[in-house]
């Protein structure tokens, strides 16, 4: 698919106008899509409104993650109103959930509601993994907590990937998951990494990993994908915008 040119260009977003939906509590996802566009795509943030959970435990995680999901129409409603060409769910965790079959679900509903294309975070990654090849067996680093590990590694078996270790984080609120230090996520993606995985995932599009993950790729010698290089490389290739950029790993300057 591709939208352009675009019959009746946009002066900025001449090639796309994606409609970003994304919590309202996420700092993250803006300014990682923003540092990722091309010359002629524009991106258009609309504010899934959520408050900011505190002392997050397990239950409380999942049933926030489902607030996120209920109130994603409103967000989506709200950023028709600039007429994008594409939306791109800046939010991971639900696009999991029910295995290949509830993300099947969750994605047709919005699809029907926007009247329009969606790219979201798990069919994304399962996208990035055919494009590196011979992916099969993972680390997965979340701010999560376990509930959602495992709703995630359900997702991904239903597409013969398999999670050898994972590492939820557990952070405390949704605001605190902007706030993890990048030594943490070195030093999880060290206790994740070893010679029976493949690759290693980072879901959780708060945590900003899109560049620490290009640089782990150096060093461990094997594909390291961020969900918010991952989503946004989908979106773009999507749209039939085959831009190589540097800095984010080899999905957006290889493939």
């Amino acid at each position: 698919m591709s939208v352009w040119p675009r019959p009746n260009p946009d002066s900025r977003g001449h090639r796309a106008l994606f409609g970003v939906l994304g919590p309202s509590t996420n700092t993250v996802v803006q300014p990682d899509f923003d540092d990722m566009r091309p010359w002629g795509v524009t991106n258009h943030y609309s504010r899934i409104v959520v408050d900011d959970a505190k002392a997050l435990c397990d239950a409380d995680f999942m049933a926030g993650t489902l607030e996120i999901s209920r109130n994603t129409v409103d967000a989506v409603r709200g950023v028709l109103t600039c007429n994008p060409d594409y939306l791109v769910m800046g939010m991971s965790a639900v696009t999991f959930y029910g295995g290949a079959e509830g993300a099947a679900k969750w994605q047709k509903n919005i699809e029907d509601v926007a009247g329009l294309k969606l790219c979201m975070g798990s069919t994304a990654v399962v996208k990035a993994f055919e494009a590196h090849g011979g992916i099969k067996r993972i680390g997965l680093l979340s701010p999560y907590y376990p509930s959602a590990n495992r709703e995630v590694a359900n997702f991904l078996s239903d597409h013969g990937i398999s999670v050898v270790r994972d590492i939820p984080l557990q952070c405390p609120s949704w605001t605190a998951i902007a706030q993890v230090p990048e030594s943490t996520v070195r030093d999880a993606m060290h206790k994740l990494d070893g010679d029976d995985v493949d690759a290693l995932l980072q879901v959780g599009t708060n945590l900003s990993a899109v560049r620490f993950a290009a640089a782990a790729e150096r060093w461990l010698n094997k594909p390291v994908i961020a969900i918010n290089t991952a989503t946004y490389w989908a979106a773009l290739r999507e749209n039939g915008i085959n831009d190589r950029i540097e800095g984010f790993g080899r999905l957006l300057e290889d493939y």
